[in-house]
């Protein structure tokens, strides 16, 4: 055998191993060498097609010299505008828009210069435009074929396995569906789509890729009930990128449940990955979805600037909120990062998961407690922090209702003592990461989350004196952080229930923990940028920002999507067990007191609420008082102070909810 052939992804490799010579065709070339025999080919065979029988006779005095010039002017420009670049499985619109510019161009160039040469006078004008048209349908014709081919091949051509498909419903009308319908060409993939489902019935009866928008939502039902009476059953409906919402895909949840299907979702564009870019890997629904929450506007650049070269500390790094912090932040680019715990494994395990996302970042994990003002100020004396967020709290409220005490020491006395030492050491700001149930608390934890809000916003108002800003931002839960009630149903389910709810009509704000967040940086953004005035024209002082929660959740409604989304039905294969408000809870949370005032600010989502914080200097002795109290654990004389300094909490109420 005198040579062996070796096809790979990238190039033909011809070997010839008895003189060792090795010739390799790599792809582009190949493609570069076709680009070029087709111009050679166009130019022949549009002067044949327009000079016909007299084309031999009246072409040979310039054929040869007519086809080398236009053969080399075509291959300069295609190189030079990277025409064999493109790669011809992927051909697309703009792959016929380069054929087309670099084709015009060439022609251009050519008639230019053979009218230099011989005025045009042996080439008919009309041969340009055939040829314009020949090369292009030649050098694109080629490409159209090749993807053609290896997206169905010969058997997706006959198209023989769409009967042995997923039959599938798709909800929405825009990109993401455009590119699964584009996908679902191909031979190997698994979905038969039936019809398209837009969100407003103005392009019903049109089509997509040959497939039908058969209605919108308010209808589907009704097409559901068509493709049964025709025996044509989707077994799983699909959301693309529609513009839906928490209740829509609610009820298209119960509308799946109720036909026997499964719902889910196909994954953003922005949720490719160069390794795993598969549109048609659908996922499930999630509980993020049924908030259905628009994508909040952030300026992402600003919120960069807030941290990029600047030492940041978070206070409870380790927990939900100062994870979330930790990550947001160290993508940022900070001069320096110092995560401080109390809790060694959860220190630990932050500590290691920004070390594999930003290896280079300088930071560093402190195991400490804000309790300790010595070390506090030790340890702002050695980093001097420029940007310190306050996420460290007792927030689970049974717990804290059975230990006030302890609550009071650390929300209360430790954000005092992180609040005094940013002052001390003039930290550029401190963000306060506050509770609704800070509004008219009935619980422990809401209390002193409440009293912790007063206190950085009597510290606030300081500022002619002080070159540290104190803000606070406040929002309802958290899915799934620890101790929430999400968690808690999955657990419950995971043990085949019953999923426990205090009341049916209890209902809680929820926001996911990547989108709180970004609303606290975009918040502190709002902070430390001049012109957030008050009603009355002044400075914005003391400011507390309020994020805005959407509507709130039905905690009934939540536990029986749970259920749902594992493919249970509530009531049938899970139970949901009511067992009563206990002490302290409430069935609905406030976001704002009714002396707070509403100021809007420049982010739809954010609202400032301008009050009147008590007097710095009183808080100073009441809240030390409060302390001490605690620290002696004196808890009668300790609850009733608390009473006395939050009148809606009573310490008669015993235990808290965990929603």
């Amino acid at each position: 055998m005198l040579f062996s052939v070796s096809i790979s992804a990238s190039r033909i490799l011809v070997v010839f191993p008895m003189n060792h010579f090795r010739l390799r065709l790599d792809r582009p070339y190949v493609a570069a060498g076709h680009d070029i025999i087709m111009a050679g080919v166009a130019f022949i065979s549009s002067l044949y097609l327009r000079m016909g029988t007299d084309f031999w006779v009246r072409t040979e005095d310039f054929l040869l010299e007519g086809t080398i010039i236009f053969t080399i002017v075509c291959g300069i420009v295609f190189v030079k505008m990277h025409l064999y670049r493109g790669i011809w499985r992927y051909a697309s619109l703009d792959d016929f828009l380069a054929i087309t510019k670099a084709v015009s161009l060439a022609i251009l160039i050519f008639a230019l210069a053979m009218f230099v040469l011989t005025r045009l006078e042996s080439i008919p004008r009309s041969v340009l435009v055939i040829m314009w048209l020949l090369l292009i349908s030649l050098l694109g014709g080629p490409r159209l074929f090749y993807r053609i081919f290896k997206d169905r091949g010969i058997v997706g051509l006959l198209d023989r396995r769409g009967p042995s498909r997923i039959p599938v419903i798709v909800v929405g009308t825009d990109d993401i569906a455009d590119a699964f319908l584009r996908q679902q060409k191909r031979p190997e993939e698994q979905y038969r789509v039936l019809g398209l489902i837009g969100t407003t019935g103005d392009a019903i009866g049109r089509y997509i890729h040959g497939v039908p928008i058969l209605g919108d939502l308010t209808t589907l039902g009704g097409v559901l009930k068509n493709l049964d009476q025709a025996s044509v059953r989707p077994q799983r409906i699909l959301i693309a990128g529609a513009p839906v919402t928490g209740a829509q895909i609610s009820s298209l949840l119960e509308l799946a449940d109720s036909h026997g299907m499964t719902l889910a979702r196909l994954p953003r564009l922005t949720d490719f990955k160069m390794e795993n870019s598969n549109i048609t890997k659908s996922r499930p629904i999630a509980i993020e979805d049924l908030l259905g929450r628009p994508q909040s506007r952030l300026d992402r650049a600003a919120m960069t600037s807030l941290v990029r070269g600047r030492t940041v500390l978070i206070t409870g790094a380790g927990g939900s909120i100062g994870s979330e912090l930790s990550r947001q932040v160290a993508a940022k680019q900070p001069h320096r990062l110092i995560l401080l715990d109390h809790g060694e494994y959860n220190l630990y395990c932050i500590e290691k998961e920004l070390t594999n996302q930003a290896p280079s970042l300088d930071k560093c994990a402190v195991l400490g407690d804000i309790r300790d003002k010595t070390f506090l100020s030790q340890l702002f004396d050695a980093e001097r922090p420029d940007l310190v967020f306050h996420a460290a709290a007792l927030k689970h409220v049974p717990l804290a209702e059975s230990n006030p005490c302890e609550t009071i020491l650390t929300n209360v006395k430790g954000t005092m003592n992180v609040a005094d030492v940013c002052k001390t050491f003039h930290v550029s700001a401190m963000v306060q990461i506050s509770t609704d149930k800070a509004v008219k608390p009935s619980s422990v934890m809401g209390a002193t989350k409440w009293l912790a809000e007063n206190y950085c916003q009597a510290l606030d108002t300081l500022k002619p004196n002080s070159s540290t800003r104190f803000m606070t931002v406040r929002f309802g839960n958290v899915l799934g952080s620890t101790g929430s009630v999400v968690p808690l149903f999955q657990e419950q389910l995971a043990n085949g229930g019953p999923l426990t709810v205090t009341h049916p009509d209890i209902q809680r704000y929820f926001m996911t923990v990547r989108e709180a967040v970004e609303l606290v940086l975009q918040a502190c953004v709002l902070a430390l940028s001049p012109g957030q005035k008050a009603n009355n024209g002044a400075e914005a002082l003391g400011n507390l920002y309020v994020l805005d929660m959407g509507e709130p959740i039905r905690i009934q409604d939540l536990a029986k999507q749970i259920i749902r989304l594992s493919g249970l039905k509530p009531d049938e294969d899970v139970s949901i067990k009511y067992i009563g408000l206990r002490g302290g809870e409430k069935l609905s949370e406030e976001l704002f007191h009714d002396w707070e005032t509403l100021v809007p600010t420049k982010h739809e989502a954010i609202r400032l609420a301008v009050t009147q914080p008590t007097a710095i200097e009183t808080l100073q002795v009441t809240l030390s008082k409060l302390s001490s109290l605690a620290s002696a654990r004196e808890e009668d004389s300790t609850l009733e102070l608390l009473h006395q300094l939050v009148p809606e909490f009573s310490p008669t109420q015993a235990s808290g909810d965990s929603t």
